[in-house]
């Protein structure tokens, strides 16, 4: 990926392991609406579509409370559960300092997103974070990678969208981009192997040798 000058990076499950913040936020609001009905395996498809793509298939009419349930635990418990993944920061400091432009497309809010970056210490690399607040629709759709293309001045020729989530991968091929699939991924590698991307990350740092940065 020789042209590659710009790299998006989906948030949840890519730089920040929230899994079991997401997983508990979830458990917590379906148990009070639809007691036993869920089991964890049914939770992971709800990973990755925005809130309100989620509640408003379940129920349109409660969607707004189930949604203000899910945010009030997910903020309770934020700081508490959210971890690193091994590499992230060191590739973001190597990528950064080979003068690639970085952002986030995430599908969070913007107070949640820059809350989970600001305490994992990785907002100083990031040159644009697109939120969920500033779309009028989240991933698949282009319009969250265009936009962030757009900040940095970047072509989706030159651009790696990285993400644990078919949402991902599929939104960087509606916008043009090439596309990187976390082998990290909760839903497992082998569901994002199946919408094709362009390479498949073992390790973050994997990356580096990718984009042809030599690791520090």
């Amino acid at each position: 990926m020789d042209n590659v000058n710009t790299v998006l990076f989906d948030l949840d499950g890519t730089l920040i392991d929230t899994n079991d913040l997401i997983i508990s936020s979830f458990v917590h609001t379906l148990e009070h609406y639809y007691p036993g009905r869920f089991e964890r395996e049914d939770i992971l498809d709800f990973i990755g579509p925005s809130l309100s793509d989620t509640f408003y298939s379940l129920d349109v009419n409660q969607a707004d409370e189930m949604i203000t349930m899910y945010r009030e635990h997910n903020h309770a418990r934020h700081d508490e559960l959210i971890k690193e993944y091994t590499g992230v920061r060191e590739t973001l400091e190597q990528l950064a300092a080979a003068s690639f432009q970085l952002g986030v497309v995430t599908t969070k809010r913007g107070e949640t997103a820059w809350k989970g970056l600001d305490l994992m210490g990785l907002t100083p690399f990031f040159m644009t974070v697109i939120t969920l607040d500033e779309v009028e629709n989240p991933k698949p759709d282009p319009e969250p990678l265009d936009k962030a293309m757009e900040a940095l001045g970047a072509t989706a020729e030159e651009t790696l969208m990285v993400g644990d989530n078919i949402h991902d991968i599929e939104g960087g091929k509606n916008a043009g981009t090439k596309t990187a699939g976390v082998a990290w991924s909760i839903k497992g590698v082998d569901v994002l192997k199946e919408y094709k991307p362009d390479v498949i990350l073992d390790d973050m740092r994997d990356l580096l040798d990718i984009l042809g940065v030599a690791r520090q």
